[in-house]
């Protein structure tokens, strides 16, 4: 075997972190934070309250666990966009541990096998989703994550692993995978021995292959093993495999490397590889490949040669066509899942037309050639190395069909029982244990409620029967070698696409989440404390829109434009999804297809494909009311140029805006449609598009270039229908926006939410506060109650957050006003207040929170209260500073007593039933309002 040493000069120089390369042009996400930090330290809406209401139940995808082997009730577990999790006492509860850091997308974490509390992590997931974000570098905390460092590796954007060496917490490499989308040279292993005070590149392979695995020998800490990945996403196609892929070792602690491919695949079709060692017999080592080479399958007897196939129809004649019987082709149509429309009768009717030829039937779902060949991939095999990675063999005696599908990019794991070489477990949609060193399987996740999807196993070093499981549902643990599951699903990490709201008391808020469906759950949910949410969907849930009128009829789906008509009430789902007709262009929907109902009638639905649809029934029969409205790009294996956002006026029935994941804006008023891009920037994915609901001409438009790589701000309102447009930008740091959208109560009042958090607007974007109390996570997704005036935030990482924006309603477009006080609701009177019901028990303390506003900042403000009679009975200190502030009243007031002299403390009693009045005093200013007590 012809081995190739790597060890290039150039990279084996000691090199601080911030020193590496950043792509030409970008914003560094690092720097980028640290704008985001010095905002938040001004901003008027510091500490401002944001609840979550979860959901919990449903889990979320976790990409790593690391586990204090000295004391395994202590782990922590990390998200793909939801930052860490730490729990002391075995999974009972769980803190966050990263929420202050630059990301929260998590690519690997490693604690340090010598002391337990020095944790390595390194951002940016390594899963290549299309919800992959990238990071803001590696990170470390010595201190079990109270406290972190940033050790650098911004540039890097994706890491893959993190291996401590076993004996010296200071000791540490970190293999990069890259940029996502784009190609760049910081990839490959980086080593420090000073704890990542500086580091030296000792392995790269080109500007598109990164290292997304790490393993090192335990008996012998100067063998280690990489495995290296080509690969690009584009936002039209994924490249999983290529020439650079392989498997390296080196023998001197990481400072040169060998490639090592004696029996192993080699060449383009290599895809993603994981490893692992045998801690017991370390020269066996392990290598699950993703292999992307062509499946040659033995052809099965023909049971079905007399029916028609698609490709039948490829070189068929009209003729050939008129002649066939009714019954087959009717038997074709339905098999293949053809529109209900079309029968023997109609298609021999429009052949006879002339309206398409037989070829057109061949197309009607897709690429003639994908229906010609419809080629498959080997996909998931499994390699051992008995000597050390000098040879290799496959081990699986059959085909591991199902594991990994055609997404194979997205798992690449395995895992050796650390007192048997031959205990292995391989992990893609199923989860798989070999006893026989990978020869022979056995699922063992389809007991009980397991999620599939798995990303992470943890195995006990000291009792090889307890596992612990992370995937697209969750975790879980095992003490039996996975024949039973506990679910651990108690920790807010909803990655939600979507959210809405319906028109209950409570209202109730829907979302769309990533491979969890769609859920359903009350604006009062209480994590780990309330009613558990409701599964309306599954799948990757996407838009969701309850009608108004009836909360039983729920419109949803899941991704590339699947959606349904749902009555809950009779559990009956009704596919709407539009059809194109044969012969026409094949329709492309996105993998966030936009579906809206109307405001002005909700039996009135849209949907964009490439065009826009609209239904005047419910869904039961569509119209195209547009023409294609991208750019109709070339596209390779993702669907592309596709309609991602509409938005139709509530002012004005046929007023509508739609913008494309290829850099599109149009609008339309009822009649033709104008393409009004003229002064936004090109080619960009647009997030989102607004339509005013004060001002007709209003429109506001966020794109993005994520799927570039590129971290810039994009926000952008017109006042003339998209004829000009003007930069909201403001103050905003360089991050990528989600959504934009404007108040429906005050014009001057704008929401964004972000790739690093969500920011609000009192001066119709002039400048941004950013609401700190919603962790730097990605909000994907905002709406405002049209009654109860909250703004809804879906979070892909964290769940669902509440805000109750009234008070940002009452001050926008007057942040000058020097105090502002907001009415704090009723309370009921109780005999109980101050009372135990046993003596164990704390007292029941009644509070009222008083929130205010102060526009001129002043050392502090005054809160008077006042009986109905006028009458003083309470004075609290507030704080004075320029922004949203709230005290807590403990509803206790004076007690009149004569025969207390005047410098004595007055008693205190809780307050009567009645009507009282807050003040609140700024200096020379006051703002009053009122609550009872009934």
């Amino acid at each position: 075997m012809k081995k190739i040493l790597i060890a290039l000069a150039a990279f084996t120089l000691s090199v601080l972190c911030y020193g590496q390369t950043e792509t030409a042009g970008q914003p560094d996400i690092a720097t980028s934070f640290a704008e985001r930090k010095k905002l938040a330290g001004n901003s008027l809406v510091a500490g401002y309250k944001a609840r979550n209401i979860g959901p919990v139940v449903q889990g979320g995808r976790i990409v790593d666990i690391a586990v204090n082997t000295s004391n395994t009730k202590e782990y922590y577990v990390a998200y793909a966009s939801g930052g860490i999790f730490k729990t002391r006492n075995n999974g009972i509860t769980f803190e966050p541990v990263f929420d202050d850091q630059g990301a929260m997308g998590i690519g690997a974490m490693a604690l340090a096998p010598s002391d337990n509390k020095t944790i390595y992590v390194g951002t940016g997931e390594n899963n290549s989703s299309r919800s992959s974000y990238a990071g803001s570098g590696v990170y470390k905390s010595v201190d079990g994550g109270q406290t972190w460092r940033h050790l650098g590796f911004a540039s890097t954007q994706h890491i893959g692993k993190i291996v401590v060496h076993p004996n010296d917490p200071d000791q540490v490499w970190v293999a990069s995978i890259g940029a996502l989308y784009t190609h760049n040279v910081d990839r490959g292993v980086y080593k420090s021995t000073d704890g990542g005070q500086t580091w030296k590149k000792t392995l790269f392979i080109n500007d598109s292959t990164g290292i997304i695995d790490l393993v090192i020998n335990p008996q012998n800490p100067n063998q280690l093993f990489a495995s290296a990945w080509e690969r690009t996403r584009k936002a039209w196609s994924f490249k999983g495999s290529g020439p650079g892929s392989g498997i390296y070792r080196s023998n001197d602690g990481g400072d040169s490397w060998t490639r090592i491919m004696d029996g192993f695949p080699d060449g383009e079709m290599v895809g993603r590889i994981g490893l692992n060692i045998s801690a017991s017999s370390p020269n066996i080592v392990y290598a699950f490949l993703d292999n992307q080479a062509e499946a040659k399958k033995e052809k099965k007897a023909d049971e079905d040669k007399d029916k028609l196939k698609l490709t039948d129809f490829r070189d068929m004649t009209p003729q050939h066509l008129l002649n066939l019987d009714d019954e087959k082709l009717n038997g074709f149509l339905k098999d293949n899942s053809f529109p209900e429309k079309y029968n023997a009768q109609r298609i021999k009717k429009e052949i006879r037309q002339g309206k398409y030829q037989p070829i057109a039937i061949s197309e009607y779902f897709g690429d003639a050639n994908a229906a010609l060949f419809n080629t498959s991939v080997v996909g998931a095999e499994l390699y051992r190395s008995d000597d050390s990675g000098e040879t290799w063999k496959r081990m699986n005696s059959y085909d591991l069909e199902g594991v990994y599908f055609t997404y194979g990019y997205y798992f690449g794991e395995v895992r050796v029982a650390p007192d048997n070489p031959d205990l292995v477990y391989v992990f893609g949609v199923p989860l798989l244990k070999s006893t026989d060193g990978g020869v022979t399987y056995a699922r063992i996740d389809s007991i009980g409620d397991v999620h599939v999807d798995h990303q992470a196993l943890w195995i006990n070093p000291n009792d090889s029967k307890h596992l612990l499981l992370g995937n697209d549902g969750g975790l879980y643990e095992s003490y039996d070698e996975g024949a039973n599951w506990r679910h651990i699903n108690n920790m807010p990490v909803g990655q939600f696409y979507t959210v809405n709201v319906d028109m209950e008391k409570p209202y109730n808020v829907y979302g769309g989440l990533q491979d969890n469906g769609t859920l359903i759950g009350s604006s009062k949910s209480v994590p780990n404390r309330t009613k558990h949410w409701e599964q309306l969907f599954g799948g990757d849930g996407m838009f969701v829109s309850p009608d108004p009128r009836n909360k039983d009829i729920v419109y949803t789906g899941f991704q590339f434009g699947n959606y349904y008509r749902v009555d809950r009430s009779k559990n009956d789902f009704t596919k709407v999804t539009p059809q194109h007709d044969i012969g026409e262009p094949v329709l492309r929907f996105n993998w966030r297809t936009p579906l809206i109902l109307s405001s002005h009638n909700p039996d009135i639905v849209y949907i964009g494909a490439q065009r826009v649809y609209r239904s005047l029934n419910r869904g039961d029969d569509w119209q195209a009311i547009s023409p294609d409205l991208t750019k109709d790009k070339p596209q390779n294996n993702v669907p592309f140029s596709t309609i991602s956002a509409i938005s139709e006026s509530p002012l004005r029935f046929g007023l509508i805006y739609v913008g494309t994941d290829d850099g599109n804006v149009h609008v339309t008023r009822g009649d033709e449609w104008a393409l009004i891009t003229e002064g936004l920037p090109r080619d960009k994915w647009v997030s989102s598009v607004f339509a005013s609901p004060h001002e007709e001409a209003e429109v506001y438009v966020s794109l993005n270039g994520y799927r570039e790589d590129e971290f810039k701000t994009y926000v952008f309102m017109s006042d003339n229908y998209g004829k000009t447009w003007r930069s909201l930008k403001g103050n905003l740091p360089e991050v990528v926006v989600n959504d934009l959208l404007q108040d429906p109560v005050n014009p001057d009042l704008l929401y964004v939410g972000t790739d690093h958090g969500t920011y609000v607007s009192f001066n119709k974007g002039t400048t941004w506060e950013i609401l700190d109390q919603i962790p730097n996570v990605a909000s994907y997704d905002l709406m405002v109650h049209p009654r109860d005036n909250e703004l809804v935030v879906g979070t892909h990482g964290r769940s669902i957050y509440i805000v109750d924006v009234k008070p940002f309603q009452a001050i926008a477009g007057h942040v000058d006003v020097a105090v502002k006080v907001f009415e704090p609701g009723n309370i009921r009177h109780s005999e109980r207040w101050g009372e135990k019901r046993y003596p164990y028990l704390k007292a029941f303390e009644p509070e009222i929170a008083i929130g205010y506003y102060i526009g001129q900042a002043t050392p502090a403000a005054v809160i008077e209260i006042y009986n109905a009679g006028g009458e003083l009975v309470r004075r609290l200190e507030g704080k004075g500073a320029k922004g949203f502030h709230t005290v807590k009243w403990d509803v206790k007031v004076q007690q009149a007593d004569k025969k207390k002299k005047k410098k004595e403390e007055p008693e205190m009693q809780y307050a009567a039933k009645g009507k009282y009045s807050i003040k609140v005093i700024n200096a020379a200013s006051s703002d009053q309002t009122s609550l009872e007590i009934k």
